[in-house]
């Protein structure tokens, strides 16, 4: 099963509808994002865009848009708060927005992936046997716009540049 993790939209419905288009085109039916959406208007745009589920983590600048979105009670979202767990084809999977609080999950070696945000800037490391995933930033601030795309039958993740 194919799914694209994903962060820090910040807002940007080009580069949202740009990552929404290759999405489709690879018949993904998941999403995990990895917080700071930055507002509920734009978490029920991407949510109307995409007939999958989303899986929502809280970011730095969500906490004051955490209880819209809560109280959107969107269909196909499930929002965690700041750490989100999920389990797709035997894989165990947790993600949150922070780098700091991703390191210190694999620390138990309970998951064979956590996915994180915030820093803007794509990065894969392994932790204690579990590999650590920052997708980068869909809005393009302060780096390239990218987005990721993980294949959990096979293990492949595949960074997606939204614009070159």
């Amino acid at each position: 099963m194919k799914i694209a993790i994903i962060s820090d939209t910040h807002e940007n419905i080009p580069n949202i509808d740009e990552m929404l288009k290759i999405v489709k085109e690879e018949k993904i039916n998941t999403i995990i994002h990895c917080g700071d959406v930055c507002s509920a208007a734009v978490m029920q745009y991407l949510a109307e865009n995409f007939n999958g589920q989303i899986h929502l983590v809280e970011g730095n600048v969500d906490s004051d848009h955490q209880h819209r979105i809560k109280e959107q009670n969107i269909k196909n979202v499930t929002f965690y708060g700041k750490i989100g767990e999920i389990e797709l084809d035997n894989k165990k999977i947790a993600f949150t927005h922070r780098p700091e609080k991703a390191r210190e999950l694999a620390k138990n070696g309970k998951y064979d992936l956590i996915f994180y945000g915030h820093t803007h800037e794509p990065w894969e490391e392994v932790v204690n046997k579990t590999k650590l995933i920052n997708p980068g930033t869909v809005a393009g601030l302060f780096a390239k716009p990218t987005f990721a795309l993980y294949d959990t039958s096979i293990g492949k993740l595949e960074l997606k540049i939204l614009y070159t």
